[in-house]
């Protein structure tokens, strides 16, 4: 069983976490879905990775049509400095006991669950000495199993340790990382306000995105001379040769990108708009260079900003999913779970990875996203152009109720700035309507306010107090620019 973990994965794991579900036909077990988690640093963690992990293969293998008969869990870790292979399974003995708990509270056993480190395995299930003794069991060496043979003959091909694949993803501990983290301490002093700030957020997320398309647009020319590459960006090779293409590909990468151009990337991607609309280079020819410059972004996150790389990580796992690697998918996609644990993002599609979902669902919303942008875009210039006018009044009437924004995402601001604008507008006609002899100070002649009356409201309905809250400033006006900031307020957490 411990030997058939690489060819389930694709990958021999380290520090993770193996679910993998089994359905009995005619008396035999076969494999169905499969989870992998990085195994949190954090004991007071594993209770709810436990239940989360089983929860996710359990509930995603009913919805697929077969309830999993049985579950076998897989702890990888190689031993720290100083420790040795037998005190990882006595240290991870608890972890196992909780995964075994959570199986059976949703009615799914856990018929074994092997701890393998440092080439040897243990059993948690089995009491005795003799099939499982103490040391551990030896593993076979790589290549020598049926299965191995088998997995050969069938083409599968393994892609290197995770420890490879981390290689590629976590940030640097070069002397390159100090200038790097120089240039992200430059760059936030100036652009963390714009993005905080309602109505500059909407450049900064155009600066960011034009940005983003000139790098991949570097990335793409680079790799035209070097011959077609993979669905990754560089060339589809396997082994120690693919070991060595990723290194190159992934340094050549870095001599492109600029401290200051990462820096400013990286920050602007914290903003959740941005990074959205980001995520939509997902598939054609705009996947590829993409996927080059998340990885690039997740290796700058260096230093105190290693929580930033949730965003170019989970934006890597998604377009490595959406290319159909769901290996890479699943690491990149974990590990931005361990960068910010509440990243719900990533939370969301690794669960959907894990679950065998079909990333096609969640590409047609990308899709529709993007053309409902680009059909609306004039509009909002026009939201935008009345909330500039609405906020130019509020200053000079000496309002005390805040400017609606115009960068808020989806045009809501747009729209609730446009009371706004007709209040300023009635202020200004006030005066023509004071010579009448039943004008009263801070109302208009009901003459007026009958004929003005079905335009305070935009479904036509009468509005009988329109006019008066119009006249004393009391009334709509304030109300819709209270309600934009607070919109604005929200679309601000980032």
């Amino acid at each position: 069983m411990a030997d058939a973990l690489p060819y389930l994965l694709g990958y021999r794991p380290e520090d993770s976490i193996v679910l993998a579900a089994l359905h009995d036909r005619d008396g035999r077990g076969r494999f169905g879905g499969r989870a992998r988690l990085g195994i949190p640093g954090n004991a007071d963690d594993w209770a709810s990775v436990a239940r989360q992990l089983t929860e996710g293969l359990v509930k995603g293998s009913e919805r697929r049509g077969a309830l999993p008969e049985s579950i076998v869990a897989f702890l990888c870790q190689d031993p720290r400095d100083g420790e040795s292979a037998r005190e990882v399974m006595e240290r991870l003995r608890p972890l196992a006991q909780l995964l075994r708990t959570a199986c059976g509270a949703l009615d799914v056993p856990v018929i074994e669950a092997l701890c393998i480190s440092d080439g040897r395995f243990w059993s948690y299930c089995c009491p005795s000495a003799q099939c499982c003794p103490a040391d551990g069991t030896p593993m076979g060496l790589p290549g020598t199993s049926v299965l191995a043979a088998a997995a050969t003959y069938a083409g599968l091909q393994i892609r290197g340790s995770l420890r490879e694949f981390r290689a590629r993803l976590i940030p640097w501990e070069t002397a390159a990382a100090l200038e790097q983290e120089s240039a992200l301490n430059a760059v936030s002093m100036a652009l963390i306000p714009r993005i905080l700030d309602d109505e500059s957020r909407a450049v900064v997320a155009t600066e960011t995105l034009d940005l983003a398309h000139r790098v991949m647009r570097r990335f793409a020319d680079s790799t035209s001379a070097d011959g077609a590459p993979g669905v990754s960006g560089v060339p589809a090779v396997s082994g120690a040769a693919g070991v060595s293409g990723a290194l190159s590909a992934d340094l050549r990468d870095d001599e492109l990108l600029c401290h200051d151009e990462a820096a400013t990337l990286i920050l602007g991607l914290q903003d959740r708009t941005t990074r959205d609309r980001a995520a939509e280079w997902m598939e054609g020819d705009e996947a590829g260079p993409a996927l080059r410059l998340w990885r690039a972004l997740a290796r700058r996150c260096v230093g105190p900003y290693g929580e930033h790389a949730a965003a170019p990580l989970t934006l890597a796992g998604w377009v490595a999913w959406s290319s159909g690697d769901e290996l890479e998918a699943r690491e990149a996609l974990a590990m931005a779970l361990g960068a910010d644990p509440g990243y719900l993002f990533a939370r969301l599609l690794h669960q959907a990875c894990n679950e065998g979902l079909d990333p096609e669902s969640i590409r047609r919303c990308l899709r529709k996203e993007r053309v409902d942008r680009a059909g609306a875009e004039p509009i909002t210039s026009s939201a935008s152009s009345a909330s500039s006018a609405s906020s130019a009044s509020s200053a000079s009437s000496g309002s005390s109720g805040s400017s609606a924004s115009s960068a808020d995402a989806g045009g809501a601001s747009g729209a609730a700035s446009m009371p706004s604008t007709r209040v300023a507008s009635r202020r200004r006609r006030k005066p023509r309507s004071t010579g009448s002899a039943e004008s009263r100070p801070g109302s208009r002649p009901s003459g007026t306010a009958g004929t003005r009356r079905p335009r305070s409201t935009a479904d036509g309905s009468p509005a009988p107090e329109a006019p008066t809250r119009a006249g004393d400033g009391t009334g709509g006006g304030t109300r819709p620019r209270r309600a934009s900031g607070r919109h604005g307020t929200k679309q601000g957490e980032t």
